[in-house]
């Protein structure tokens, strides 16, 4: 039975210094922050292993949207057609992700992830023929529809620290936290990655690259058996984690924050038109990257209470630098605005994530990650349809408005949450 997040000693929830939640953790211990608790963490046997293979596997979580929308809009000059058919593919993904999640849960990381992704990297090359060959737009968003399948690699990276340090909270809080880096490491790489060799190879690079780094990381990921979980028996008349109480509210606050990186993208790439996109995509991922490692190597604060809440209000702060920066018609402005912006994104998914472990069953942990990771895909998908259509019909200066408008529909959902979900 889940139990309230307030009533638990410390896990993944210490805020840093961009969220009003920051406890300073003094002098003294301010002197020791350092990296050594990662340390600590890799020390764990097989643990380098499969973090290596998922963090292969993960680079195209930032590589997929950037090269669909550069190779589409350069394909069909239009980037409110790029932006609805990333969209239709991240909510395809936001419908099956569960479900793949849920087989994980019930028969084990390696016997699924592994046909599931070779069904999606099939997706992903469909699309880039269907491009390449000129077929008709209805076609662009079959194929990467087709690419739902994508398995959730860093709910099952999470799900084996969260195996592998059972009982430890200290060591959870760090292995959070590291995940989230990761994640923004990769959007920080992927975008780069993506945009260089859509522009100096051929437009579909990205993509047919992306496809064959998936493949490739989960396949060295799901090798490593001894420290894959076990499957947990499902205990009789077991619910879905959706039905969890408080679980739907946390939800809708993952699927603002998803329009919030969906539409920032999108809005981002259609500003600049170019290369520079994708690099400064990156600074805006290295900033939240940043703002991880900070976030995990701090001593934990004892409540969750208002701490989700405040790093989103946070976030809707630091959300209107772009906004400002693009009305200057400065690219180094913009960059500076965008790694600022990237600040507070961190401890808000860190924080998130830990309320959803915490409100999850054991034998359902796949699945209620694979829930959360759901609610911002879903997001990403309504933010870059959005931020697409604002950037084509309303200027792409007013386009930033979008990122800003969901960061404070998140920060107000979340105040409205009940207290103790």
């Amino acid at each position: 039975m889940p139990h309230s997040p307030d009533s638990c000693p410390t896990t993944a929830s210490q805020a840093h210094p961009a969220c009003p939640a920051f406890e300073d953790p003094g002098p003294g211990r301010r002197k020791g922050l350092s990296l050594s608790p990662y340390r600590r963490l890799f020390a764990t046997p097989g643990a380098r292993a499969f973090t290596a293979g998922n963090l292969l596997a993960r680079l195209p979580m930032g590589m997929f949207s950037v090269s669909a929308v550069i190779m589409i809009a350069g394909a069909r000059g239009s980037y409110a057609l790029a932006g609805a058919v990333t969209a239709t593919g991240l909510a395809a993904t936001a419908l099956v992700a569960p479900w793949t999640a849920r087989l994980v849960d019930r028969h084990g990381q390696a016997r699924v992830a592994v046909p599931a992704t070779a069904l999606a990297a099939l997706g992903s090359l469909a699309l880039l023929l269907c491009v390449r060959l000129g077929a008709p737009d209805w076609t662009l968003f079959a194929a990467y529809a087709a690419t739902a399948t994508t398995p959730n690699t860093g709910g099952m990276s999470r799900a084996r620290w969260a195996y592998l340090h059972r009982g430890d909270p200290a060591a959870l809080h760090t292995a959070n936290s590291f995940e989230q880096a990761a994640d923004e490491l990769c959007f920080m790489f992927g975008p780069v990655l993506a945009a260089l060799l859509c522009s100096a190879l051929f437009p579909e690079a990205g993509t047919l690259a992306g496809a064959v780094l998936m493949v490739t990381g989960v396949l060295i990921f799901t090798a490593q058996r001894a420290t894959e979980p076990p499957v947990a028996a499902r205990p009789p008349g077991a619910r879905s984690p959706l039905r969890t109480k408080g679980m739907a509210a946390l939800l809708a606050v993952f699927l603002a924050t998803g329009a919030v990186f969906g539409s920032l993208e999108v809005t981002t790439i259609a500003h600049l038109n170019g290369p520079a996109a994708g690099l400064l995509l990156g600074l805006q991922a290295a900033g939240s990257c940043a703002a991880g490692l900070l976030y995990g190597s701090v001593r934990p604060a004892r409540s969750l209470r208002g701490r989700l809440t405040a790093c989103l209000g946070a976030m809707t702060a630091l959300m209107t630098l772009p906004l400002l920066a693009a009305r200057t018609g400065s690219a180094p402005v913009l960059a500076g605005a965008l790694l600022l912006a990237g600040a507070a994104t961190a401890p808000t998914m860190v924080t998130g994530m830990t309320l959803v472990q915490r409100l999850t069953p054991p034998s359902s942990l796949n699945e209620g990650m694979s829930l959360a990771v759901t609610a911002i895909l879903g997001g990403i998908a309504a933010g870059s349809a959005t931020g697409g259509w604002a950037a084509e019909h309303l200027g792409t200066v007013h386009g930033y408005v979008v990122p800003v408008a969901a960061a404070t529909a998140a920060l107000l959902l979340s105040a409205a949450r009940p207290q103790r979900s």
